[in-house]
């Protein structure tokens, strides 16, 4: 929950007559920060110039180290949260807590589903599709939970799901994924499960175990359009890379840097395909490349939640904590559904975001005079 400005009526509560207290005075309480803003609210150093791959260096085996340079950043900023579950929400230090125990910071939410625009709209253009990451973030904000949407929105909800569970290789969860892509039919999932989770189990290394998950669903999804295929492995790459982490949940990187010309090494200018003998360099030179640039979003929206957590007691409106909640765990927030999910009128819920966007803690990102959309 998000600090707001509380009335409450004082009772007696130093032993006074109540009858000389005919009219207690009315207190204002600051109720303290609740995760996720609390959440240690830490400022990241951007990442090191050390550990960026430079262009030339795609595809290079020595992009390896640049990749787990990149993620071991991006672990810092998944376990910088605070465990509440064992901290204990009235710690008597909360920021310690969470330095011992790591969990996600509170902008997490946005962070997934914000890469989640990025990979999806990378996917749309590899299979020719003509959304870019305004149009996919309309049709999935805009549309209504639950309504049936394009091919390409059902690709940007599969790498959502990302940002909503733990995926594990299991039949059911392999087969709700598939079904995005219009492939749950084309395999057999308990077999896939079995022999995905087998790759994991043995693989070294966390890349080891995407680069060959990656290549082994390729192999298991012969019966599914090429396209549809590579953009289910790249996605299952990320869940490997996630559980060989130790990840809560997959982040989405590979796919939003797969068609990055850094990795493009053919003179044809063709990009690698988990399919590739050399897949695995290719993979890493990815995962170089998306790490760091997550890391950079991740910087930004770490800034972002800070100047939300310093805005938030100034805010008066009935259902503020909740469009804030919904602020921290997407991309963004229409002031429909904002206005639906904190119990707000239309008007009340335009008038939030245009407060929060004055104080300079939430953006527009539509650029549009209607029908707007807001995020960190």
């Amino acid at each position: 929950m998000i600090p707001l400005m509380l009335e409450c009526d004082s009772r007696d509560s130093f032993g006074l007559d109540p009858v000389s207290m005919a009219r207690p005075p009315r207190v204002v309480r600051r109720r303290p920060l609740d995760p996720p803003l609390r959440q240690n609210l830490q400022e990241f150093r951007p990442l090191p110039r050390w550990a960026r791959l430079s262009g030339a260096a795609g595809g290079d085996r020595s992009a390896m180290f640049f990749a787990g340079a990149g993620i071991a950043h991006l672990d810092l900023v998944l376990r910088s949260g605070v465990d509440v579950s064992r901290a204990g929400r009235n710690s008597a230090d909360v920021s310690n807590a969470g330095k011992n125990f790591g969990s996600e910071p509170g902008f997490s939410g946005a962070l997934h589903q914000r890469l989640a625009l990025k990979a999806a709209a990378t996917s749309v253009r590899l299979a020719r599709l003509r959304e870019d990451e305004a149009a996919l973030r309309d049709a999935e904000h805009l549309s209504g939970v639950g309504v049936e949407t394009s091919p390409s929105g059902r690709v940007h909800r599969l790498w959502r799901l990302f940002a909503t569970r733990a995926v594990k290789f299991e039949a059911p969860t392999l087969s709700a994924a598939a079904e995005h892509i219009g492939a749950r039919g084309a395999m057999e999932a308990h077999g896939v499960a079995d022999a995905l989770r087998k790759i994991v189990t043995s693989a070294n290394d966390p890349l080891a175990a995407a680069a060959g998950v990656s290549a082994a669903a390729m192999y298991h999804l012969a019966a599914v359009p090429a396209i549809e295929a590579e953009i289910f492995a790249l996605w299952l790459a990320d869940a490997a890379l996630a559980q060989k982490l130790g990840w809560s949940r997959p982040l989405p990187l590979i796919a939003t840097a797969i068609g990055h010309r850094a990795l493009r090494k053919d003179r044809d200018g063709r990009r690698p395909r988990p399919s590739d003998p050399d897949w695995a360099d290719a993979l890493a030179g990815a995962y170089a490349l998306s790490a760091q640039q997550a890391f950079d979003i991740a910087i930004d929206l770490s800034r972002r939640t800070k100047k939300l957590s310093h805005v938030a007691p100034k805010l008066r409106a009935k259902g503020a904590a909740r469009v804030i909640d919904m602020l921290l765990a997407d991309d963004c927030v229409s002031p429909a559904r904002a206005a639906k999910v904190a119990g707000l009128s239309d008007r009340a819920s335009r008038r939030l975001f245009d407060r929060l966007v004055a104080l300079g803690a939430v953006r527009e990102l539509s650029g549009r005079t209607n029908f707007r959309l807001y995020g960190l």
